[in-house]
């Protein structure tokens, strides 16, 4: 039987849109929320730790909070040719973040899909990664739209 079994966190993170037509071409914040799910059938194998999970929730959470929550939470994400690089120290903001990418929630999301999928063991397939924004606004990645 194939069960899908999600993890959700939530971070704090800064950013600002250059170019944009709107409000977020200026430095702002969000509490991100983001939900990861895996898909597979659980481990039938009595008697060891993992008997009966597709994945671990303790692994799942290791790999998203390590390489994804600690990374992102509290930055300032920037595009690494932002107009605001002139008046941003560095020194001052150790947690300033630059891609090479428009830093909207799809990028981000995009992001943030490949670097949970180069930390996954062989054996954990990733169904799908939503991120929110706000309370009514996310993008969403499915593994069958990018087969």
């Amino acid at each position: 039987m194939i069960i899908r079994v999600t993890k959700e966190f939530d971070f704090e993170m800064a950013h600002a849109l250059d170019c944009h037509d709107g409000k977020c071409h200026n430095i702002h914040g969000h509490t991100y929320e983001l939900s990861v799910t895996f898909i597979g059938e659980p481990i039938d194998a009595p008697g060891t730790p993992k008997d009966g999970m597709v994945i671990d929730f303790s692994d799942l959470k290791k790999i998203v909070k390590e390489n994804v929550v600690d990374i992102f939470d509290h930055a300032l994400v920037l595009r690494d040719n932002s107009r605001f690089l002139g008046s941003i120290d560095h020194k001052i903001n150790p947690r300033l973040m630059l891609v090479p990418y428009q830093p909207t929630a799809e990028k981000l999301l995009e992001h943030m899909v490949e670097i949970i999928k180069e930390n996954l063991p062989d054996h954990i397939n990733l169904y799908s990664v939503l991120l929110r924004e706000t309370n009514t606004s996310y993008a969403e990645w499915f593994a069958s739209d990018n087969a």
